[in-house]
């Protein structure tokens, strides 16, 4: 573990959460991506799952602080949803009626109503746009609480349910043979307004402090944990409207727009891959996708939680985007650490037992602008093992 992530009081693997609920009932799918209930109807199920932006929002409110700019307040608004909505993609939960319950806990000194409504229309304006690409999601309202004791600035969560068919589930059954398939987290989908750099939802407590510079310390106190060692906060050269540096775009940038500042790039919404999915699940049998990954908490080693006897390995990812080699060289965080924090360059995988089946997952992405290629595959092993293989060294997990 990097010492300067955990002594900023956050965990890539969670292991007091997991220890906490290891003896929690898993539900009628138990290696299903997400907890899968039973219904009174036997041929349905029920899935209720929370998630949120997590500490994304400190840093919009600093951008916001700075550059007055509400439009960072849709895209955490974004992120909280796209962290429910596309753990549920992984359980095939495309077609089922998707209600959202929002949640924001402010601090009604520091956030005023102007956010607040930009965090709410952020919500129904990403809503719609899902609606246009066939996803039946609705707001079911929500809380918005005051809690200035409790929150520094402002936390955004939501709660996702649905009801679908039982057959219609997929569960995590991954074996030797199998192709991976990676969707990148980076670019421009078709359905996004601007260019993505791929950071996710994950890791942010890192990023920030790790990217931006010491000003920010007296300048915004409300933004950090004042119990953590000051040596672990805003230690980086950037602050936010400083464009990114010309040095990180010397190899295959994918296509970057240099124009973007530190803090857009960074704060870059989290990319939902709910039109792909959705074609993919049209298009290919069920039986024919083995895993469904969302590469969130844990980054690459996400896919260790769903397996046993088999060695996963990944051995051709994406080139390491700029923005995370920019974290890196800032961090000093070992790559190892990195690849277990964040996405580093695609946040969706799908496990397949063909080229053929590949190839028109990938066929389908390209269709929405969205980079993808086969990163991996899969061998049989005693127990279960991560092998990654990079251009910063081979990790083993």
């Amino acid at each position: 573990m990097n010492d300067s992530y955990s002594k900023r009081g956050v965990s890539s693997d969670k292991e007091d959460v997991h220890a906490a609920i290891k003896n929690i009932d898993k539900g009628i799918f138990p290696n299903a991506f997400c907890k899968i209930m039973s219904d009174d109807d036997e041929k349905f199920c029920n899935i209720i799952h929370a998630d949120g932006a997590g500490t994304k929002t400190s840093l919009a409110y600093l951008y916001w602080k700075e550059t007055g700019d509400l439009s960072v307040w849709k895209g955490v608004a974004q992120d909280s949803i796209v962290m429910n909505m596309d753990d549920l993609l992984c359980v095939g939960a495309v077609y089922a009626p998707l209600i959202i319950s929002q949640t924001i806990g402010r601090n009604k000194h520091l956030i005023p109503s102007e956010v607040i409504s930009a965090i709410i229309n952020g919500t129904e304006e990403f809503l719609e746009k899902m609606r246009g690409f066939g996803i039946n999601i609705k707001s079911g309202g929500g809380e918005t609480a005051d809690v200035g004791d409790l929150v520094r600035t402002v936390i955004i969560d939501n709660t996702i349910t649905c009801r679908m068919p039982r057959h219609d589930i997929f569960s995590v059954n991954i074996p030797a043979g199998d192709l991976i398939v990676g969707l990148a987290s980076f670019g421009q989908a078709s359905y996004e307004d601007e260019y993505n750099g791929g950071m996710g939802s994950n890791g942010l407590t890192s990023a920030r402090h790790d990217v931006f510079c010491g000003d920010y310390i007296k300048k915004y106190p409300e933004t950090f944990d004042p119990n953590t060692d000051k040596k672990f906060i805003y230690c980086g050269p950037h602050k936010v409207h400083y464009m990114v540096p010309s040095k990180w775009f010397r190899q295959n940038t994918y296509g970057y727009k240099r124009p973007k500042n530190v803090g857009k790039l960074v704060l870059s919404p989290t990319r939902t891959y709910a039109p792909i999915i959705k074609k993919v699940i049209n298009i290919i049998r069920h039986e024919d996708i083995h895993g469904i990954i969302h590469c969130s908490g844990g980054g690459q080693t996400k896919v260790m939680k769903f397996v046993d006897n088999v060695h996963i390995i990944k051995d051709d990812l994406f080139s390491t985007l700029p923005l995370f080699r920019m974290i890196q060289a800032e961090s000093q965080t070992p790559w190892q650490e990195m690849y277990k924090v964040f996405n580093m360059g695609h946040r969706k995988e799908l496990y397949v037992p063909t080229q053929k089946i590949a190839d028109q997952i990938i066929e389908v992405a390209h269709s929405f602008n969205v980079e993808a290629q086969i990163i991996g595959h899969v061998e049989s092993y005693k127990g279960k093992k991560l092998t990654i293989k990079t251009e910063h060294g081979e990790f083993v997990y």
